[in-house]
């Protein structure tokens, strides 16, 4: 999967992933690969990228909006602390 993960002010990451966790309004849910198409609102949190089993990445947004379609996912945040 390819992951986007987009501020108004620059590109935070862009790469190919095997697993995404998001902090969705309603609680926090991860996105694997051919994962229905799904848009969500996100609150402040963490997202955590996974690219394999021993490589994790951890970036903490300030709200935002996720959208997943075919295998690709764009995170749209107001901001990366």
């Amino acid at each position: 999967m390819n992951l986007e993960i987009l501020t108004p002010d620059k590109k935070v990451f862009e790469g190919e992933v095997t697993a995404v966790t998001v902090p969705g309004t309603l609680g926090s849910f991860q996105i694997l690969k051919d994962h229905a198409p799904i848009i969500s609102t996100l609150e402040d949190g963490e997202v955590i990228i996974k690219a394999n089993k021993a490589d994790e990445q951890r970036f903490f947004i300030k709200g935002g909006v996720v959208e997943a379609i075919h295998n690709k996912i764009v995170v749209l945040a107001e901001g990366v602390a």
